[in-house]
């Protein structure tokens, strides 16, 4: 019976084919996504052999989420969000395929990758925040942090597998078979996201331009406990993101092998998947803020651990306890933010939960980079994880209502 309690919970397949199908192709589009990760690092570190330029693959992928999210999230309350994700799921599509060409080509600039990386970016800025509503919109509010958990472990479940069969073919057939076959699972989204019903705006339409901003802003100003969620993710993923710092890892330690620069990435993913797995001991708990503060506290911790040891195969060990803290803070911190908001200002609150949730690693890539740069790769990874675990004691000591908060579990039905 405990066992049972702890296990994912999978009612939300069960009872919304809407979600079943828009789950199912989200997990075939995020594996390509995560070879394409693997590609676009290993293309710039092979181009450069910088730990600097590596990093600037973060600033590239969040500068347009940081210009144009709010703006993104201000339109998605205002028109057909189903049309809106659409649209910007095929521009997606397209650059993967732009992607492909540059590296069959060959002998372009790495502006070129960066250029195309960020042009991508922008159609992520208005498709993520579009693909957040979708949840709290299919499920009834019993089954939400479930379908979180679903959603984060299939994230973990592609980052699992993506990164190491990503690094298999780029030493297999180079980089442009891994941007050509993330092109070709956008379809699935795509797919999936034409079967769902029209998901019009709320109640309340958002007011055009700035002023739809200004209101989501304003929102999360009075809403101390999902302003505080922000900021404990925002600094957990600025300060000690690692990801920029582990092709310089991979050269200092595997011999710069492309097929175990994934291991870093996989290593964290198996700690997600677990985690996942087992969510249903977290996601039943009534006091998801504590969660999310014990998982990002994890998170700095583990990653101070990796940045520390001696015996790379150890540090494997410390990134899989990274990802399954990092997982446990991801799924308790869209609980909060997404029990806890309007369905009419859905769309702003994911785009701004997305500038954090993605904006801030690209953000904590860039740093990581730039630190390793003067100093070494072990200052970034350790300096940044005790700045973070700072952080995230600040936050908690300073916004009792992020402590406290609750979780209510109203009865409702799931559109099918």
């Amino acid at each position: 019976m405990g066992l049972k309690h702890a296990l994912l919970d999978v009612a939300p397949l069960r009872s919304s084919p809407p979600f079943r199908r828009l789950w199912g192709g989200q997990t075939l589009s995020m594996f390509g996504g995560q070879m394409t990760l693997v590609a676009v690092l290993f293309q710039v570190w092979d181009m450069t052999e910088s730990a600097a330029w590596t990093g600037a693959v973060g600033l590239a992928q969040a500068i347009p989420l940081i210009v144009l999210g709010l703006f993104a999230g201000s339109l998605i309350d205002r028109v057909d969000v189903r049309k809106f994700y659409l649209i910007a799921t095929g521009g997606q599509a397209v650059c993967s395929l732009l992607l492909a060409l540059q590296a069959v080509v060959g002998d372009m600039p790495v502006a070129v990758v960066l250029g195309l990386v960020a042009v991508q970016s922008c159609f992520v800025a208005g498709s993520g925040p579009a693909s957040r509503t979708f949840i709290p919109r299919l499920l009834p509010k019993e089954q939400l942090a479930a379908g979180l958990a679903l959603s984060r472990i299939s994230f973990q479940g592609a980052m699992l597998l993506g990164p190491a069969l990503g690094g298999l073919v780029i030493g297999g057939i180079g980089v442009a078979g891994c941007y050509g076959i993330d092109a070709l699972t956008f379809g699935a989204a795509l797919y999936a996201a034409f079967r769902l019903p029209a998901l019009g705006p709320g109640d309340q339409p958002a007011r055009a331009g700035l002023r739809g901003v200004a209101d989501g802003l304003a929102f999360l100003a009075r809403t101390p406990a999902i302003r505080a969620a922000l900021l404990v993710d925002l600094a957990a993923t600025v300060l000690a993101m690692p990801v920029s710092l582990f092709p310089l890892v991979n050269a200092e330690r595997f011999g710069n092998d492309p097929r175990t620069l994934g291991l870093f990435l996989t290593a964290m993913a198996v700690g997600g998947v677990v985690a996942s797995a087992l969510s249903g001991s977290f996601t039943r708990l009534s006091r998801p803020g504590l969660v999310m503060l014990g998982g990002s506290a994890g998170w700095g911790g583990a990653l101070a651990l990796f940045g520390l040891s001696a015996n790379p195969w150890l540090g494997l060990v410390f990134l899989a306890v990274a990802g399954a803290a990092d997982t446990v803070a991801v799924v308790s911190r869209g609980t909060i933010v997404q029990m806890n908001t309007p369905t009419e200002l859905l769309g702003r609150v994911n785009a701004a939960e997305q500038l954090v949730g993605q904006a801030g690693p690209d953000l904590g890539n860039l740093r990581g980079g730039l630190t390793a740069e003067a100093t070494s790769g072990t200052a970034a990874l350790v300096s940044g994880s005790l700045l973070c675990i700072g952080a995230v004691v600040a936050v908690a000591m300073t916004t009792p209502e992020l402590r406290s908060v609750s979780v209510s579990r109203p009865e409702g039905e799931p559109v099918r």
